[in-house]
């Protein structure tokens, strides 16, 4: 390093240590939000520069000269070379889904400190590396799917456990996600018309990059970004017009809508739908957080919520109840560790990723630019008047259904607001004085937040409506990219479960017990059941795919139908589930790095895989076995049991008893059997994990083999002078690529 960058670096290091100390030492006094974005930024300067760094070149050892499975296996509908930029923006839209937005909402009834240290420390020791990590392993592994790994890595037991809750626990996320999506695109004609148009934006775009004008990112973003914002603008002018009714869609109608889209991104190219929509999606996610981060820095909005509330300590907090270890580690359940991300980095950016040395950029910075929304998140919430935060996010059973109990109950937990209050807030965004009560799942919160901080900046007080539905508009493109990414990387995971079938159906079949007329009709499948192994089989894409949106569309239909919500029973098992899904990929990086020769390195990933296990585990515990009812959820069950025993409810109250019992048993249910399947893989990852300590040899890596790359393409985001003098000597542009060579000429320099 020279003298200047050690400067430089210095000056990052000093600014985000004193950003932590105003933090963290200030009470009794508010704080503005400003110190929490130097934070953020600085510790993640420092991270990416330092701690992503020494990963890819000291642990993981990248070959920028090792050809990818985008480059070998290049088939144009998933195994596509893709431009750095336009990877890092469809990876950073997949993963970024409702987690960073909703979860640092919810958590913040505990103050806003003990959810930011999370969010920070959390995403550049445990969430990040694991992204990068695994992004690496499985592109070594010709971009095979975690479970895939799982199996081949660990052995049948770990790997079968880990390849079910894998898949199972996706499609929870899915579900959940679309939930969200749902109930933001319901009755708003607004937002449906500019959702619906970022459609044929993205397919325009990718036409346009493959064909129309190749290479030309820079031109193709401008368009696309700019019919964006039109489509949004105009969104409103639809909202406002005679064509309103035919954009106003109930919940029904919506779910099969999301269930054809989530099909037709599945099984078109990548490069036609998913990640021009995921790029073009991006911009928009960037746009805005940027925005708002210039918008934090410019009205210096104060921190009215506490560091840490009197509920942290209590565990009986109005949004939800427990302790504050462990429930604010899984209420965050994506921005500083998601297990769901380890699907997108073992799914779809794998199999584009031009260089290994990318992963850095794409894997490590994609994340630190998801957790960035984390913090953006808990400061929109941490700068509205708590009281309204608390009317916001607490359920009517707790804090009632009118304004003037609601404002007197929440005066009861220490926070005053008034009946008048809480209808000038709402009438602000044009939602009717009661709009606000009860609006739970934190995505209208942070709308709100987005709001009162953009109308400080532009237009006042009277473009907080604007604002608040421009958010909400930014929350549905937000979450959706993440739906079609994760469809797609379930039928990836389908296609190899169906497909290593095979070798079972065939012993089967020879069995002395089965009968001559199965054995035959089972070899009349067996040759049928490989070729869903290749991913790109027509029929086996479709059939997968269908199977993959009907799975997560029926419990989002029972969601949308059941009185009590169906789909949102699962709410509670959504954070527990993510961080279980995270001890899996953990559990799988600390196998292939002791496998592979990487001992000392172990740590890495084994650190961040005992803190994820420890927590998580102690939250299913308690969820499965706690005796309060607000917490277990057998204890719930038993409670509305006995109550249905006694006669004590009216009619129509029956039904609701009945489903509660329902709902809890699926929640308790579910949470104890993921649990039992993730102990299980960290026992046999273990056992693995010995015999290669005790003997290396025997330890078998499923790499592909080494092929030298014949593509030329930067490291990161913006080119060094030596990457641009080679692409120029190659005759490229600064995407990259592969050189055509003339007989006459050499070889370019690699």
């Amino acid at each position: 390093m020279t003298p200047k960058s050690v400067a430089i670096w210095t000056a990052v290091a000093l600014v985000g240590a004193l950003s932590w100390a105003m933090l963290a030492l200030s009470r009794g006094e508010e704080v503005s939000a400003a110190w929490m974005v130097g934070a953020a930024l600085g510790s993640y300067a420092i991270g990416y520069r330092f701690y992503a760094k020494f990963i890819l070149y000291r642990v993981l050892k990248a070959d920028r000269t090792r050809a990818t499975p985008a480059e070998r296996l290049n088939d144009g509908v998933d195994f596509h070379p893709t431009d750095r930029r336009v990877l890092l923006g469809h990876h950073f839209a997949a993963i970024s889904g409702a987690g960073p937005l909703v979860g640092p909402v919810l958590a913040a009834q505990m103050g806003y400190l003990p959810g930011t240290i999370w969010i920070i420390v959390g995403v550049i020791f445990a969430g990040a590396v694991q992204d990068m990590v695994v992004l690496f392993f499985s592109t070594r592994r010709n971009g095979k799917s975690l479970g895939r790994i799982a199996r081949e890595e660990i052995g049948p037991i770990g790997g079968i456990a880990g390849l079910l809750a894998v898949f199972s626990i996706m499609i929870i996320l899915i579900a959940v996600l679309s939930l969200v999506v749902l109930n933001a695109l319901a009755e708003s004609p607004w937002g449906t018309f500019a959702t619906a148009l970022s459609i044929p934006i993205a397919l325009f775009m990718g036409i346009y990059m493959r064909w129309i004008r190749p290479g030309r990112v820079a031109e193709v973003s401008l368009l696309g970004v700019g019919m964006l914002l039109l489509a949004i603008v105009a969104g409103r002018w639809v909202a406002e017009s005679s064509w309103a009714g035919a954009f106003t869609l109930d919940k029904s109608t919506l779910v099969v809508w999301l269930v054809i889209y989530g099909f037709v991104a599945s099984v078109l190219p990548v490069w036609m739908l998913l990640a021009p929509r995921d790029y073009l999606s991006t911009f928009m996610k960037i746009g805005t957080i940027g925005m708002l981060a210039l918008g934090i820095l410019f009205t210096l909005p104060g921190m009215k919520m506490d560091a840490v509330t009197d509920f942290a300590g209590r565990g009986d907090g109005p949004v939800f109840a427990g302790s504050l270890f462990p429930f604010v580690f899984i209420t965050i359940a994506c921005g500083a560790l998601s297990g769901f991300h380890a699907l997108i980095s073992s799914g779809t950016t794998p199999k584009m990723i031009q260089k290994e040395t990318q992963v850095r950029m794409v894997g490590y910075g994609g994340m630190l630019m998801e957790s960035s929304v984390a913090v953006m998140a808990m400061i929109a919430a941490c700068v509205l008047d708590p009281g309204l935060y608390f009317a916001m996010n607490a359920p009517p059973n707790i804090i009632g259904a009118d304004l003037q109990t609601v404002s007197d109950t929440i005066t009861g937990f220490g926070f005053s607001i008034t009946p008048a209050d809480l209808a000038a807030a709402a009438q602000d965004v044009h939602l009717g004085e009661d709009g606000l009560l009860s609006r739970t799942g934190g995505a209208p919160t942070f709308a709100l937040g987005v709001a009162s901080i953009f109308s400080g900046v532009i237009g006042g007080s009277g473009m907080m409506a604007f604002w608040y539905h421009f958010a909400i508009m930014f929350e549905v493109l937000f979450i959706l990219t993440a739906i079609d990414s994760g469809t797609r990387v379930g039928r990836f995971m389908l296609q190899e479960v169906i497909g290593n079938t095979q070798p079972l159906v065939g012993k089967a079949r020879q069995a002395s017990w089965m009968p001559r007329g199965l054995g035959r009709a089972l070899g009349r499948t067996e040759p049928v059941l490989g070729k869903f192994r290749d991913v790109g089989w027509l029929p086996g894409v479709y059939l997968t795919s269908a199977l993959v949106v009907l799975a997560w569309g029926y419990f989002l239909w029972v969601g949308v139908h059941d009185p009590l919500g169906g789909i949102n029973q699962l709410f509670p098992i959504f954070g527990i589930s993510n961080q279980l899904l995270a001890a899996v990929a953990l559990t799988v990086c600390t196998v292939m790095l002791i496998k592979s020769g990487r001992l000392k390195w172990a740590w890495v990933t084994g650190v961040p895989l005992a803190w994820d296990a420890v927590v998580t585990l102690t939250a299913s515990w308690q969820k499965v076995f706690s005796d309060d009812p607000r917490v277990g959820f057998f204890s719930l069950r038993s409670a509305t049991q006995d109550k249905i025993d006694s006669g004590d409810f009216s009619g129509k109250e029956l039904a609701d008893l009945e489903t509660i019992v329902t709902n809890t048993t699926v929640q308790g249910t579910l949470s104890a059997v993921f649990a039992l399947l993730i102990v299980v893989v960290i026992a046999d990852a273990v056992r693995v994990c010995v015999k290669a300590i005790r003997n290396p040899q025997s330890a078998e890596l499923k790499e592909a083999p080494y092929e030298e790359s014949q593509i030329i393409a930067p490291d990161e985001l913006i080119a060094t002078p030596e990457e641009k003098a080679q692409l120029a000597a190659a005759g490229l542009g600064p995407g990259g690529g592969i050189p055509e060579q003339r007989p006459d000429e050499p070889e370019p320099v690699r």
